[in-house]
């Protein structure tokens, strides 16, 4: 089978219930949520497995299992006997999110520790997925480690996606962030990054300039998710803008990017060309924000019904 290896934190997630004061557990993260809406997209003949680390307790344990049972391989996924997974609960006001996280010892903060077992995780992968959160919750060595990992894989034939995912309350600071954003966006064959972040945290004054920054920086292709409007990209397909992309008003924005970014790669590695990646990526992401939570199972079904 052909490997797709998604790379990060995975954590338990609270989101508020229909009912007023009741919350549902659930399992989710940045990196988690591209990989479970892959293997939903994807054939049979691709293989989609996630790298983390989690501890031994009842959570940590509840998440390998749901993991096995969706289909997605653990057999990078290692355990911390003294760590647990981090959580994190999302609230909403008019379809948009707020979150509270419990994550500063997570056992996902140890994910990068050892080379070799990164190394030995990426031989052979057809395609590595990161984000910049996975790089904000390592230590400086574990991204150094993972960074020279992800180099080797790809002078070896993995590509590398990167969604910079920008969140500053992980960082020591700003500049720190976009410094190591910038860093691992020179790495990568495909950044998909996010207007709103880059124009907060870059300046970038439209999505073209983002495009630009990244290729600037090494990137071989860019594509910028911009909240609905018209979404430029530029690299090694060329440069170009897709616009008209179909409206909606969300319920809960949660987990937009990530399926976006699922729905895209899942179509552009059938061989489908930027701009119809794009259309497949936004099709998706809008059947998920009809809902609450992170994985919709409906929204991919909606999807393959042509709804």
């Amino acid at each position: 089978m052909t490997r797709i290896l998604s790379i990060g934190e995975a954590m338990v997630e609270m989101s508020q219930a229909e009912q007023p004061g009741l919350w549902r557990l659930g399992v989710a993260g940045d990196t988690l949520n591209t990989a479970w809406y892959l293997r939903r997209l994807l054939g049979p003949d691709w293989q989609v497995a996630y790298l983390t680390r989690i501890g031994i307790g009842e959570f940590s344990q509840q998440m390998l299992d749901f993991l096995v049972a969706e289909g997605i391989d653990t057999a990078d996924v290692r355990r911390e006997p003294d760590r647990e997974i981090g959580l994190y609960a999302i609230s909403l006001r008019d379809g948009e999110r707020s979150f509270a996280y419990w994550r500063d010892t997570s056992a996902a903060r140890r994910l990068a520790d050892d080379p070799a077992v990164l190394s030995g995780a990426l031989d052979g992968c057809r395609l590595a997925y990161l984000s910049g959160i996975t790089l904000a919750i390592l230590p400086p060595e574990g991204r150094a480690n993972l960074l020279a990992a992800l180099r080797g894989a790809k002078a070896a034939g993995t590509t590398i996606v990167f969604d910079p995912n920008l969140r500053p309350r992980l960082w020591p600071d700003a500049a720190t962030m976009c410094a190591a954003v910038q860093a691992a966006a020179g790495e990568a064959d495909l950044v998909l990054p996010s207007f709103d972040d880059e124009a907060a945290f870059f300046g970038d004054t439209d999505p073209a300039a983002t495009v630009a920054r990244y290729l600037a920086a090494g990137a071989g292709q860019v594509v910028v998710k911009n909240g609905g409007g018209a979404m430029a990209f530029g690299g090694f397909e060329g440069n170009g803008e897709v616009a008209d992309l179909a409206p909606e008003t969300p319920l809960d924005t949660t987990a937009a990017g990530d399926s976006f970014n699922a729905g895209y790669l899942a179509a552009w590695l059938s061989g489908t060309d930027c701009a119809t990646a794009i259309v497949a990526g936004h099709a998706l992401s809008r059947q998920v924000i009809r809902h609450r939570g992170a994985l919709v199972p409906t929204a991919v079904d909606a999807l393959s019904a042509g709804a």
